[in-house]
């Protein structure tokens, strides 16, 4: 059964003039130290970025129907496993949202000039 379902979408030199105007202050708000990370070490570091900005935009509204507690944006942490698949890191409050009986599977993908992503929280039981 779906529990929630976001979708996002960012045009990539939004998040890099954002980046450009803001800095350090922009990065340390939105993102943890290991997406800051991830992404300086790319090639298109700006398309890692929105991608993630898209993703935790998604994963918020998908949760948002169904949980009140109120995220951060560094409560939600893009990963990848070995295999290039995003993934949402679970940690702190959102470990907790996410019970045994739930789980959030997310889907990014991207053009030259926009990053898309689509998160959703389903029972697996």
């Amino acid at each position: 059964m779906v529990l929630g379902l976001g979708i996002d979408i960012i045009e990539i030199e939004r998040i890099k003039k954002s980046i450009d105007e803001y800095g350090s202050h922009f990065l340390n708000k939105v993102y943890t130290e290991a997406e800051i990370n991830y992404c300086n070490s790319k090639f298109s570091k700006y398309q890692h970025f929105a991608a993630r900005f898209a993703a935790k935009e998604a994963v918020y509204k998908a949760i948002a129907s169904t949980w009140k507690d109120g995220l951060r944006w560094k409560d939600i942490e893009i990963e990848n496993e070995p295999t290039g698949m995003p993934i949402v890191k679970r940690s702190g409050k959102l470990q907790n949202f996410l019970s045994e009986n739930r789980d959030l599977r997310i889907s990014i993908s991207h053009s030259d000039n926009y990053v898309t992503c689509v998160a959703i929280i389903f029972n697996t039981r």
